[in-house]
């Protein structure tokens, strides 16, 4: 590959992001409206504040998102929706830059070569673009946004060793989106004299935006009871479920296999695979098949690709947008569409759990070694 500057890449990627803005807003928003609903009856209104999940079960994000949404209600729906839709396209290209600075200071010591370290990037973030504008701006799913976008802050502060600022972030990425708990396995990744501090910063902040709900309206369990139908290309199908709505047990096996996978993941030692393994136990057990849950599983393969390996080519994102997403558009059949969904989270996760990896060796201390 041609030898690209430090920034050059970026600027690159910049102008990727602008171009698939301008072709997917004049259509986007799909779901925006539930964010603004959302956003303006958290600060207050009849069935809104603390009474908001009690009154609307059927708005499943999480009170951050919805605080964050009503900073646009000055604005008219039309303006609101398009400086949203830019803030969170922003917020993807941040996500890059993020996540090459995670993996140049992970791999600290180690004699990495950065020129090819940003050429991952690149190629990675061409794959992982068009999802993040599909979740961003053609959907508008602030909630899913911010809580990939704290995951991601979380994993650049556990590359540093920051126990406190990892807990804070992923409870942020909670706060904004409940099926953020499948990367609290995370905090395991930490050395394990800072879990103890990293769960209590994450369990109180947690704690500090949902409970109020809770305790003034107890009836707001009722969104955690909030069913969707299961579609034709569900990999639920294969898996034998054939009852129209999500099965009683569909979000706590989610959870649970989620979380199973993540800390099995950082018992292997391979930590930068947690939010691939999060994100295929959502969409394997998930009864819908929006095609901006992909966005989840291309940060995840992004992270595994710039941090999990060394590969020069990030054969997992494009690998994950050519099986997620491109049968949306080429494969008519849902049945085969849902196949290939389940093969992807299987094989994706056979893959980064027991596929042999070559130890690296330090030429100097981690930080992270260090604090151990």
């Amino acid at each position: 590959m041609p030898v690209i500057g430090q920034r050059t890449h970026l600027v690159l990627l910049a102008a990727w992001t602008l171009l698939w803005f301008a072709v997917v807003e004049p259509h986007g928003g799909f779901s925006w409206h539930y964010l603004r609903t959302g956003g303006e009856l958290i600060y207050g209104g009849e069935g809104g504040g603390l009474n908001l999940y009690a009154h609307h079960p059927e708005l499943q994000m999480g009170p951050v998102s919805f605080l964050v949404a009503g900073l646009f209600n000055p604005f008219s729906q039309h303006t609101g929706q398009f400086l949203a839709a830019a803030l969170m396209s922003f917020l993807g290209l941040v996500i890059l830059v993020l996540v090459g600075r995670s993996a140049a200071w992970h791999m600290l010591g180690t004699g990495t070569n950065h020129q090819r370290l940003r050429q991952r990037v690149l190629v990675a973030g061409l794959a992982f673009i068009p999802m993040w504008i599909e979740v961003a701006v053609r959907f508008g799913h602030l909630d899913d946004v911010l809580a990939l976008f704290f995951t991601t802050l979380a994993v650049r502060a556990l590359t540093r060793g920051n126990a406190v600022a990892t807990g804070a972030f992923l409870a942020l990425a909670l706060d904004s989106k409940p099926t953020a708990l499948a990367f609290v396995p995370l905090l395991l990744a930490l050395p394990r004299r800072h879990w103890l501090r990293a769960l209590l910063t994450c369990a109180a902040l947690v704690a500090a935006a949902w409970l109020p709900f809770f305790i003034d309206a107890p009836h707001s369990y009722a969104a955690a009871q909030f069913t969707i139908p299961v579609q034709p290309a569900s990999p639920l199908r294969w898996l034998g479920v054939g009852t129209p709505d999500t099965p009683p047990w569909g979000r706590p096996a989610q959870a649970a296999l989620a979380l199973t996978l993540g800390c099995l993941a950082v018992a292997r030692g391979r930590w930068p695979a947690v939010v691939l393994l999060g994100a295929n136990a959502r969409i394997a057990l998930d009864p819908s098949v929006y095609t901006y849950y992909t966005a989840s599983v291309l940060l995840g393969t992004l992270l595994w690709d710039t941090i999990g390996q060394r590969r020069l080519i990030p054969w997992w994102t494009w690998i994950g947008l050519l099986t997620l997403y491109a049968p949306v558009l080429t494969i008519p059949d849902a049945a085969t569409r849902g196949l290939l969904r389940l093969a992807f989270v299987v094989i994706s996760t056979l893959y980064v759990l027991f596929r042999p990896l070559r130890p690296r060796t330090r030429r100097n201390p981690h930080p992270l070694a260090r604090a151990t």
